[in-house]
C-alpha cells in the first residue's frame, strides 16, 4: 500500500484514524425489554414501559443480542470473555429517558480481535491487518424530530433500547482508502454472520470517526470525533476534510480542540458539536439492576458452530477448489447477496449442464459479475421477479452448449427480464439459436471465398488479419446465426 501523506506548508503530515462503528444487532427485539425492532414503523409504536423508563422497570438481557454479538466477535478472531459486566453512563438528553445509557465500559463482552483489509481487488492478498479493541453492547437513543412542528421537537422512543454493538478499532488505519476497506470488510463480515444487515443508510450501521494528525513518526496528535457518519464514501469524506483541516489550524499556530464534531454531507465538511468529554463526566458506575454476564462453554460452542464461511475462507475456496481468478473471487465474496446469487446460479447451471460446479464456475462468474449486470442496468422495464435462479442457469446452460452465442444470451436475458418466459421457448421462438449445421456452414464458407478470390490470394500471401474479414462476411450471410466456433474452424480448414 502507498503511503498517504497531507502535503503542508512544513513537509508532510500523517493521518491516524480509528472508527468506532454502531451496529444495529439483528434480533425481534430490544436489549433489555420484548418491543419490537422493526424500522419504519409510526412513531413511539414499538416501546414498552422499560423503554420509556417507567417507574418500577427492570431489564432483563435478550440473550439473542448477547449471542449475536459473541458471534461477531468470534468472527474477528477476537478474545470472548466469559463474565461481563454493564455499566450506566449518565448523561441528560431528551431522547434518553432514563437519564443514563446502559453500555459496558470496564468488562466488555468481547476484547481484542483484528480484520484484514485489502486495497487492492487484484490482489486480494496484499493486505494491513487493522486491530480492533473491544465490542461492546449497549442500547440505543430514541430520536429528536426537528421538522414536525414549526416551534417543537418532537420525541420517538422507537430506537430507545434497541441493541447496539460498539465495534471500536486500533488506531491503525493511515488514510482514507484504508478506513473505507476496513469499513466495507466489517459490514461485509457482519452480513455474513447475520449479526446486522449493515444498512447504514437506515442508521443500522454508523461510524463515529476519530482523526488526528502527526508528523511521520511522532507522538499521536489531538483528535477529533466526528459522530454518526453513514456511509463508507462520507467516512472518507470526513478523513480528507478533517486532516487538512487539522493540518491548516497547526500550522497556522493554532491547537487542535479535542472535540465532538459533525458531518455536512452537501458541503463535505465537519462543524464543532461539543467539546469531547473524558469518561469521568459520565460518571460511569455498574448497573445495579443487572448481574454481569457469565457465558458458558455450551453457550460459546453454540455460537462457534452456527458461524458460515467466512469471507476470505470463502474466496480462499473459490479460487483454489473453483478455479476463479482472484479477482471474481474477491468481487463475488465481498457481499452476501452477490455469493449467494452466485452459488445458486452455479448449482442450477451445473445441474443442467450434468457437468461439476468447477466445470462452470468461471462462465457463471462472468455472467454474474458482468453480462447480466450490464443487461440489467440496460433494460427500463425489467421486473425483479423474473430474475430467477433458474431463468438465469437456463440462459447459461444455452450458450455452455453453444446453441446461442454471447450476443444471443443477451437477448434473450432482456426477455426473460420483461416478460418472464422461458429462455429455451425464447430462443426457439424469436430466431434466437446459433446454427452449428458444419454442411449449412460450410457451404455460406464456400460461397464467401469465392465471392472474395483476391482477398483469399492475400490472405495466403501473408495478411493474416484479413480472417476476421472472411468470419466478418460468413455471419453477415448467416443473418448473425452461425457458430462462431464452427465459422472459425471450417474457415482455417479452408483457407490452409
Amino acid at each position: 500500500m502507498s503511503e498517504y501523506r497531507i502535503q503542508g506548508a512544513t513537509g508532510e503530515w500523517e493521518v491516524v484514524i480509528g472508527l468506532e462503528v454502531h451496529a444495529q444487532v439483528t434480533s425481534k427485539a430490544k436489549l433489555f425489554s420484548g418491543a419490537a425492532t422493526a424500522f419504519g414503523a409510526e412513531p413511539n409504536t414499538q416501546v414498552s414501559l422499560v423503554d420509556a423508563a417507567m417507574p418500577g422497570m427492570l431489564p432483563v438481557p435478550n440473550r439473542e443480542c448477547i449471542r449475536q454479538a459473541v458471534r461477531t466477535g468470534m468472527a474477528i478472531d477476537a478474545q470472548i470473555n466469559k463474565w461481563s459486566r454493564f455499566d450506566r453512563k449518565n448523561y441528560f438528553y431528551a431522547d434518553l429517558p432514563q437519564g443514563y445509557q446502559i453500555s459496558q465500559l470496564y468488562h466488555p463482552l468481547v476484547g481484542e480481535g483484528y480484520l484484514d483489509v485489502s486495497l487492492d481487488d487484484k490482489d486480494p492478498e496484499n493486505t494491513k491487518r487493522i486491530g480492533v479493541e473491544r465490542i461492546h453492547v449497549e442500547q440505543d437513543a430514541g430520536k429528536l424530530m426537528h421538522d414536525q412542528h414549526p416551534t417543537m421537537s418532537y420525541v420517538d422512543l422507537n430506537r430507545s433500547g434497541v441493541a447496539l454493538m460498539e465495534i471500536v478499532s486500533k488506531p491503525d488505519m493511515r488514510s482514507p482508502a484504508e478506513a473505507g476497506a476496513y469499513v466495507r470488510k466489517l459490514r461485509s463480515i457482519l452480513r455474513y454472520v447475520g449479526s446486522c444487515d449493515g444498512n447504514m443508510e437506515e442508521g443500522s450501521m454508523r461510524a463515529d470517526v476519530n482523526v488526528s494528525v502527526r508528523k511521520p513518526g511522532d507522538e499521536f496528535g489531538t483528535r477529533t470525533e466526528t459522530k454518526n457518519v453513514n456511509s463508507v464514501r462520507f467516512v472518507m469524506q470526513v478523513i480528507e476534510y478533517e486532516a487538512n483541516r487539522q493540518v491548516d489550524v497547526i500550522e497556522n499556530g493554532g491547537t487542535v480542540d479535542q472535540e465532538t464534531r459533525l458531518f455536512d454531507p452537501d458541503t463535505g465538511t465537519t462543524r464543532t458539536m461539543r467539546s469531547k468529554e473524558d469518561a469521568h463526566d459520565y460518571r460511569y458506575f455498574p448497573d445495579p439492576d443487572l448481574l454481569p454476564l457469565e457465558l458458558d462453554d455450551a453457550f460459546l460452542a453454540d455460537c462457534r458452530e452456527s458461524l458460515p464461511e467466512l469471507p476470505d475462507a470463502k474466496r480462499h475456496r473459490y479460487e483454489n477448489e473453483l478455479g476463479l481468478t482472484a479477482y471474481n473471487a474477491g468481487q463475488l465474496t465481498a457481499d452476501v447477496d452477490v455469493y449467494q446469487r452466485y452459488e445458486a446460479i452455479l448449482a442450477a447451471t451445473a445441474a443442467k449442464v450434468g457437468k461439476s460446479e468447477s466445470d462452470v464456475a468461471t462462465q457463471v462468474a462472468n455472467w454474474v459479475l458482468s453480462v447480466a449486470p450490464g443487461v440489467k442496468n440496460a433494460t427500463e422495464d425489467a421486473d425483479e421477479a423474473n430474475d430467477t435462479t433458474a431463468a438465469n442457469a437456463g440462459i447459461i446452460a444455452l450458450s455452455a452448449a453453444g446453441t446461442v452465442s454471447g450476443g444471443q444470451a443477451k437477448e434473450i436475458y432482456e426477455i426473460v427480464l420483461k416478460t418472464g418466459r422461458e429462455p429455451e421457448e425464447i430462443a426457439e421462438t424469436e430466431g434466437l439459436k446459433q446454427n452449428s449445421d458444419t454442411g449449412a456452414i460450410e457451404a455460406v464458407v464456400d460461397e464467401v471465398l469465392a465471392n472474395n478470390a483476391d482477398k483469399v490470394e492475400e490472405y495466403r500471401g501473408g495478411k493474416d488479419k484479413l480472417f476476421g474479414f472472411f468470419v466478418g462476411q460468413t455471419m453477415k450471410a448467416m443473418k448473425g446465426q452461425g457458430n462462431p466456433a464452427v465459422v472459425n474452424e471450417i474457415l482455417k480448414a479452408k483457407l490452409g
